[in-house]
This record gives C-alpha cells, structure tokens and sequence, in this order.
C-alpha cells in the first residue's frame, strides 16, 4: 500500500517574489521607524519636547481630560424633586454643571464646537461634500476592485474585507436608548415646570424670551436666531459668575423697593377699602332705618284706621307702633268717609251763580273797543235811561249749573 502521509516536495516558484516583497516591506518599515526616531532623538525635537511650551500644552491637555472627565461623572439623578414629587433626569446635573463654568474648559469647547457648527452649517455647503466624499470613496472602491480581478483576479476591496463586519452591541444601544429617553424627558419636565410655574422667575423669564423671539424671527433668520440663543445660554451664567456680588446687590435693592412699594400698595387699598364699607355701611343702615320708619307709619296708619290690630301689626317688621295709636276712636266713625248730602239749590244763588261775570278789560282791550256812551244826554233831555239788559253770554253755563246739583264733602 503506497505511502501518502508525506506529500511531495514542489518547487516553490513564488518564493523569490516574496523574499523580494518581504524584503521591500521590511525595508519600508525599518526605514520609516529609522527617521521617526532619529527626529525624535534630534536635539531640536529634544527641546521643544522638553521645553516650557509643551510643559504648557501638556498640562493643558491633561487639565482638559480631568474636566471632561468630571463632567461625564456629573452625569447622576440630582436629589431634589419636582414640584409633584418626580424624580429629575440626569441631565439636570450634567447641564448644570456644564452651563454654570463649573469645568471651565469643557464649557469653552463645547461653546466653541456649537458655534462653529452653526457657523460651518450657514456658510459651508456640509451637504455637498458629505455627498462627495461618499461617491468619491464608493468610485475608488469599485474602481479597484474591478482593477484587482482583471489584473490579479482578486479585487483589493476584497483582500481589504474584515473577516466579521462591525457591529454595535447590545449593551451599547440600550445605553444609548437609555440616555435618549433621560434627554426628552428633561426637555419634557422642563417644559412642564415653566407652564405650571413651579418657579414664577423661570416662568417670566421663559415670557419675555419668547415675546423677543416672536419679533425677532420676523427679521432674523433661523441660523441667527439658534447662534443668538446659544451665546445666550452659554454667556449669562458667565457674566452673572463673574459679577455676581453686583448683580445680586442690585436685585436685593430691586426686591427692597418692590416690597416697600407693594406695602405701600397694600396700605392704600386698605383704607380705600375701609372707606368704602364705612361708606356702604353707612348708607346700609340710613336706608334700613329709612324702610323701617316707613313700615312703621304704615303699621300705625293701618292700626289708625282700623285695618289691623295692633298685635297684628306689631308682628310685621317695622318700627313699633306708638302707644298713643293703640286707644284710637273707634272704627266705625274714622273708617269710612260721610256719604254726600244732596242740597236743594236756591234760586238766589243760582240767580247769583248765573249772573255773568264781567271783567274789567286791560288796557289793551280798551284799545280796540270804542267807549261806551255816558248818560249825559239823557239827562239833557230829562228821560231816564233805560235799565241795560244783561249779557246772555253765560246763560247756557247757569243753565248747566242749575242742573248739577251741589255736594257737601
């Protein structure tokens, strides 16, 4: 039985194209690594390294790492509650501890990364070179990997392939999730806390915000607008930091005169107020009193009359009745009026009432009617004159009294 453990030696006819690749690699590597270390070594490298500028830029470097280090640890649900009693978010501590310049540094540069985000986003198209580095990478992609199997008959993309592709774990997009659901509902709980005022300040300040925003967005664009908005979320603090001894002198000079000023307030609406019930009370009780007297006549002119009993009436509200009203006559002769008595009419009075009046006329009326005659030339001639006859003018009225007859009240 023939032996096929040991396979035949082959000639390898590679072997000398990779001693040369092998050699040229090695070469490369060795070469490079040979200048690194000779620049670094180098005397001029030896004291910038060494100097006091890149003491400097270390401890810088290291400074800023600490600080972004405390505040990725300020990252902890605070111990105060809401309002309700909730529980806060941790992004609570973490912008409070961010906004406040408590780690300097770490403020400054995220300050300065947003800004020049802004700034980048306006005024450089993102968009287009996002799009053409992607098409540039994808053509020299695929350009090589055509290039590789027409020439090698193995493409470089190929030989570039990672034996597993990346993937994000688990734990990773829980972690993400996690701190995704903690930032909406800071801005949801914020939200809340300004709209139902648990702090009246933040409320005010929240109103007067948005009331500039409102004139503002007419005139300014939306990249201004969020550059405006974060200098002022990221500047305030600062200046209130820096001057904080001042600014707080003069709020409590502020808050001094606004209180004297509502004690001042109070006071007058309080004697305004007191004059008025005074006032009120006054005029209450004259009309009280007023009605009573009015009732109280009634009540004693109803007793008077004989309409109500006393006790009757002393039971309606109202003054009391008099005591000299209680033993009033009687009745029956106070109770009703006497009937009218017909009188017979006498002839002299109606003669009397029928005799007409004449009134004596102005001087006006003498004026338009001629004099009457005198009796001068009847006494000439010895003839009396004869008696005048009365005016009939009044007679139909005499007649008409005569006919009513009068009556004796």
């Amino acid at each position: 039985m023939a032996d096929t453990t040991s396979a035949p030696d082959y000639p390898d006819l590679n072997n000398q194209g990779q001693a040369n690749g092998t050699s040229i690699k090695d070469t490369v590597t060795n070469s490079a690594s040979n200048t690194m270390n000779s620049i670094q070594n180098s005397q001029t490298m030896q004291s910038i390294s060494n100097g006091p500028v890149a003491d400097k830029a270390r401890n810088e470097a290291a400074t800023t790492k600490n600080e972004f280090s405390n505040l990725a640890a300020a990252r902890q649900t605070p111990n105060s509650k809401t309002a309700t009693g909730q529980n806060l978010t941790h992004y609570h501590s973490l912008f409070y501890s961010l906004l406040s310049w408590e780690n300097p540094r770490a403020t400054a540069i995220s300050f300065a990364t947003i800004v020049t985000g802004i700034l980048l986003a306006r005024y450089v198209p993102l968009e287009r070179y996002v799009l053409k580095a992607a098409f540039t990478v994808l053509g020299v992609t695929a350009a090589a990997e055509l290039v590789g199997h027409f020439i090698l008959g193995e493409g470089f993309a190929t030989k570039m392939r990672p034996k597993r592709y990346y993937t994000i774990p688990r734990e990773t997009l829980d972690s993400i999730t996690g701190d995704l659901e903690e930032l909406i509902n800071f801005f949801v709980i914020e939200f809340q806390r300004i709209l139902f005022a648990e702090n009246v300040w933040a409320t005010i300040a929240a109103f007067f915000t948005t009331l500039i925003g409102y004139f503002l967005v007419k005139v300014t664009p939306k990249w201004g607008l969020l550059l405006l908005s974060t200098f002022v979320v990221y500047l305030t603090p600062l200046i209130y930091i820096k001057n904080k001894e001042l600014i707080d002198r003069h709020l409590n000079n502020a808050a001094e005169l606004a209180n004297k000023q509502t004690a001042q307030f109070r006071q007058v609406a309080a004697k305004n107020t007191n004059k008025a019930f005074e006032a009120t009370s006054s005029a209450t009780s004259q009309y009280v009193s007023m009605a009573q007297e009015y009732m109280g006549g009634a009540k004693k002119a109803a007793v008077d009359k004989g309409y109500v009993s006393k006790e009757t009436a002393e039971k309606a509200p109202g003054a009391p009745v008099e005591k000299s009203y209680t033993d009033a006559a009687p009745a029956k002769e106070t109770s009703a009026p006497s009937a009218p008595v017909e009188q017979p009419a006498e002839a002299a009075p109606a003669e009397k009432a029928s005799s007409p009046v004449v009134e004596q006329p102005t001087s006006a009326e003498k004026a338009d009617f001629p004099a009457a005659p005198t009796a001068e030339p009847h006494a000439a001639s010895g003839q009396e004159p004869e008696a005048a006859e009365p005016l009939s003018v009044s007679e139909p009225h005499a007649a008409e009294e005569k006919k009513e007859p009068l009556v004796s009240l």
